[in-house]
């Protein structure tokens, strides 16, 4: 059987604690393996901005555990790709892992999504999604500052989220529906002791309304049957946060492997699941606790099973996929790019790109006199560096209306529709550097339908993303966009890095991110959407 770049012994999905942990003991095993991840590496562990209950670490961060973790496993020489998957082949020796940018071959596969927030189904909750109502404190906290915030849920999510909520808000009232916290004893005391802090128990949200944004909440006491209403005052709003648990992302298996009643997927005790070379990790199990600590020990338990399974088809096959190169092996390459802004993940991240373009690109500058402006110039002239296929030029500010922007362009000076207003860094470099891929060709893999789809827009469509550079859910929205804009020249996807334009917040009404404007205000959307709900959107 021939080998390609592109064949590993594992592929996991998702990057979160268990994808990271199974990265990090496949590679130090030796055995090749990559993590496919759609938003950004460390899962939802990283909108928790204190973590104290992980052995051997007395505090950190939610992403500063996770970037240790994937840093570790980069160091034995795991890959790393973002991407979505879009499908798994799993019949015969070699499954098939189908991304939005290349096929991936493997022996084995490992299923570490996770989980994404649950609804309520309060009235209102969908139509004020981003107009007041929010499931990212991380995200959309800073939207609230200096007012009364309302967190429904009484786990471990809204008693810590309520605490770092009180960072913004003015007050924080939490709606707990059962008798109680379900948390730790801690954690619900941090929340239940803080002086800007009251906890309301045996109490549901009935309703919520307003007009451009929040103006009115009503909750009811399960116990007396009381309802009580809250209503904004003196033309202000006020937020209302969901932590009300959260859904497995198994849509991928779906009807691949046995799911139970909550879409959770089922193991055995080694992590494997009812798919032949498929096993699990994580939240996305059917387990009695959902914490870091737990996804990773399914990580490290579903490696050791999968480096078995590796060993024996390697002997059945005859394919040995190319051993990881550790940290050390690649240190002499990556200090021959000298760079000073890309660390030697994104550098990978970004060769391996660029050497699939098609075609090649100009990235227009317009730029002022502020600071910001140098940080996109040097930002741009770096990425630049790293690829013949990309220059960087100066254009007139004239008709741009928010500076600092860089367009993407054709060498003939044509604009592909694509632009950053802003710096594209954090979760946005990788849609920005999709958007490169997708604009140059051949771009992300899309199927038939989808493309036909796209091509019957007949009317001119502006869309403008407004983002946020913190916001782990905006990524999926701007990679959608770009990628229309960029198969339809009668559409255009401009982002905005919302800190630096607070006139758009105002503007929209813009109290969560990700926020979509088509046509200047025709329609506004909040909230994550792939290119199939993008696109049943526009139509």
């Amino acid at each position: 059987m021939e080998q390609t770049a592109n064949f590993y012994d594992v592929v996991v999905i998702g990057g979160g604690p268990a994808g990271l942990t199974a990265a990090l003991y496949l590679a130090r095993a030796r055995y090749r393996v990559v993590v496919v991840e759609k938003d950004h590496f460390g899962g939802q562990i990283t909108i928790t901005s204190e973590v104290v209950n992980y052995p051997g670490v007395g505090r950190a961060s939610g992403t500063e555990l996770t970037e240790t973790m994937r840093k570790q496993a980069e160091g034995f020489g795991a890959e790393f790709l973002l991407a979505e998957v879009i499908g798994l082949e799993l019949s015969g020796d070699v499954k098939t892992v189908r991304t939005g940018r290349w096929e991936l071959k493997c022996f084995g596969v490992l299923l570490a999504t996770g989980a994404h927030p649950r609804m309520v189904g309060f009235q209102g909750e969908e139509q004020f999604r981003g107009r007041g109502v929010a499931y990212c404190a991380t995200c959309d906290g800073e939207f609230f500052t200096g007012k009364d915030v309302f967190v429904v849920g009484g786990g471990f999510a809204a008693a810590e989220e309520s605490v770092f909520l009180t960072k913004y808000a003015r007050h924080v009232t939490i709606l707990i529906r059962g008798d109680d916290f379900t948390c730790a004893q801690a954690t619900a005391d941090a929340a239940r002791n803080h002086e800007k802090i009251a906890v309301l128990t045996n109490t549901e949200v009935e309703e919520v309304s307003g007009d451009t944004a929040l103006r009115y909440l009503q909750y009811r006491n399960t116990k007396t049957g009381q309802s009580t209403e809250h209503r904004a005052v003196d033309g202000e709003t006020f937020g209302v946060f969901v932590f009300a648990g959260y859904e497995p992302a198994t849509e991928l298996v779906r009807g691949l492997a046995e799911l139970n009643d909550q879409g959770y997927i089922l193991t055995d005790r080694s992590q494997k699941t009812t798919a032949d070379g498929l096993y699990a990790a994580g939240d996305v199990c059917v387990k009695p606790l959902r914490q870091v600590v737990t996804a990773v020990g399914e990580g490290a338990l579903a490696a050791t099973e999968l480096e078995r399974l590796c060993a024996a088809m390697q002997e059945k096959t005859g394919v040995h996929p190319k051993a990881p190169v550790s940290r050390a092996e690649k240190t002499a390459a990556s200090a021959e790019t000298g760079s000073a802004l890309f660390t030697g993940n994104m550098l990978a991240q970004l060769h391996t790109v660029f050497a699939r373009m098609s075609s090649p690109l100009t990235l227009r500058l317009h730029l002022d006199e502020t600071p910001l402006s140098a940080e996109l110039k040097q930002y741009m002239e770096e990425l630049a560096a790293q690829s013949s296929k990309l220059t960087v030029e100066t254009g007139p500010t004239e008709g741009i209306d928010h500076l600092p922007c860089v367009r993407v362009c054709r060498p003939d000076g044509g604009w592909t529709g694509l632009a950053f207003h802003g710096v594209p860094g954090g979760h946005e470099f990788t849609s920005f550097v999709l958007g490169l891929y997708n604009a140059a060709g051949p771009g992300q893999a899309l199927d038939e339908d989808t493309k036909a789809a796209i091509q019957s827009i007949q009317k001119p469509i502006k869309l403008e993303l407004l983002v946020s550079l913190s916001c782990t859910m905006c990524p999926e929205l701007v990679t959608a966009a770009q990628r229309i804009a960029a198969e339809n020249p009668r559409i255009t996807a401009q982002v905005y890095d919302l800190n630096h334009f607070p006139d758009l917040r105002e503007k929209y009404q813009v109290m969560s991110v990700p926020c979509l404007v088509v046509n200047d205000g025709e329609q506004v959307s909040f909230g994550k959407k792939n290119i199939r709900q993008l696109l049943e959107l526009l139509a």
